[in-house]
């Protein structure tokens, strides 16, 4: 790759990008932690018996499950229900997250990262290097 050359330059533009991107994260790093760090999501099921919160990492705070429950007595549909509301509720929580830090992190970008998936944050960083967005 010569210099002057079309991908020197997404590359020059890119890594400006990245280093605004840096010291604004630096700036605002603190404050947006600590918000990321006190999210909490509640969620309630469909049925009203079962309330899930949750952290920001999806993780179960807390879950409460109303006594009228013994009335109809099936374990499984109790799981289930639990399972899916502590998921909505992670669901939530994640989106809290990738929306404080939109201010210094594409959403999409914050997104890729939280699911973990390499795959996905490697593509965006080669588009972008290419200028290719």
């Amino acid at each position: 790759m010569e210099f002057g050359s079309p991908e020197a330059a997404g590359m020059q533009a890119y890594a400006e990008e990245l280093r605004s991107m840096f010291m604004r994260m630096q700036d605002e790093a603190l404050d947006l932690h600590k918000k990321a760090r006190a999210v909490q999501v509640t969620e309630t099921s469909r049925d009203g018996l079962v309330s899930a919160t949750v952290g920001p990492r999806g993780d179960l705070v807390r879950l409460d499950i109303d006594p009228r429950v013994y009335r109809r007595p099936d374990s499984r549909h109790l799981a289930d229900t639990i399972t899916e509301t502590v998921g909505r509720a992670a669901a939530k929580a994640r989106e809290r997250v990738v929306e404080i830090f939109e201010p210094v992190i594409p959403p999409e970008q914050m997104a890729a990262h939280i699911d973990g998936d390499i795959e996905t944050v490697m593509r965006q960083l080669a588009e972008r290097m290419t200028g290719e967005r």
